[in-house]
C-alpha cells in the first residue's frame, strides 16, 4: 500500500507503507523510464555503422574501417547505457537501523546496512560542482571519516529528500530542526 507520492520529469518518490508503522518505514526513489534516450542512443549507433558501411562499399575503402565503426558503436551503446539503477530505496527500521538498497535494471541489487546507534544524525546537503547543483541525503557516522550517502547514483531534488530527512531525524533522535526548513529549501 502506497502511503504517498511525489513525481517529477526524472524521479518518483513512493513512500511505502505495507508493514505496520512501528516495524519499517520504506522510501523509495524510482527513476521514470525515457524512451526518448535509448531511442538515440540506438540511432547514433546504427548511424555510425551505416557511415561506415558506406565507406566500405561506395568508396572502395578497407573492411577496417567498418569494424573500427561496430566497435565505436559497442562503445558508445555500453557508455550509455551503462549502470542503468531501476530504484534506489532508504528502509528504516526503527529498532534495528537504516537499510540502503540500490536496485539495477540488469537485476542486480546491493544492500547496505547501518546500524542505528553508529548514526549520529542525518543530513541534507547542497552539492556544488563546476557544472551543476543538487541536494544529497547522507549520515553522519560514529567511526567514519566521511559522510555515507543515501542515494549514491540518483540525484532526487530537495523535495523528495525533505521527507525521508524528517524520518531519519525522528528515529535517529537528532531532533531535525523543521523550523530551518523554507520555500527554498533546508537550511542547516
Amino acid at each position: 500500500m502506497v502511503g504517498s507520492s511525489i513525481s517529477d520529469e526524472r524521479y518518483t518518490y513512493i513512500h511505502d507503507s505495507k508493514w505496520p508503522s512501528e516495524a519499517a518505514d520504506v522510501h523509495h526513489i524510482v527513476v521514470r523510464k525515457s524512451s526518448a534516450k535509448g531511442f538515440l542512443v540506438y540511432l547514433s549507433a546504427l548511424l555510425i555503422l551505416a557511415n561506415g558501411f558506406h565507406l566500405f562499399l561506395v568508396k572502395d575503402k578497407s573492411i577496417i574501417i567498418v569494424f573500427w565503426s561496430f566497435l565505436l558503436d559497442v562503445f558508445l551503446v555500453k557508455l550509455m547505457l551503462q549502470k542503468p539503477v531501476k530504484k534506489e530505496s532508504v528502509i528504516v527500521m526503527p529498532a534495528f537501523g537504516i537499510q540502503l538498497e540500490t536496485h539495477y535494471v540488469s537485476g542486480k541489487t546491493i544492500r547496505r546496512f547501518v546500524p542505528i546507534d553508529k548514526i549520529l544524525k542525518p543530513t541534507l546537503s547542497e552539492c556544488v560542482t563546476p557544472v551543476t547543483c543538487y541536494w544529497s541525503l547522507s549520515f553522519i557516522v560514529r567511526g567514519e571519516a566521511e559522510l555515507m550517502l543515501a542515494f549514491k547514483e540518483l540525484r532526487p531534488p530537495v523535495k523528495m529528500l525533505v521527507p525521508i530527512w524528517k524520518a531519519l531525524c525522528a528515529v535517529t533522535g537528532s531532533g531535525g530542526s523543521f523550523d530551518t526548513l523554507t520555500d527554498d529549501g533546508p537550511w542547516c
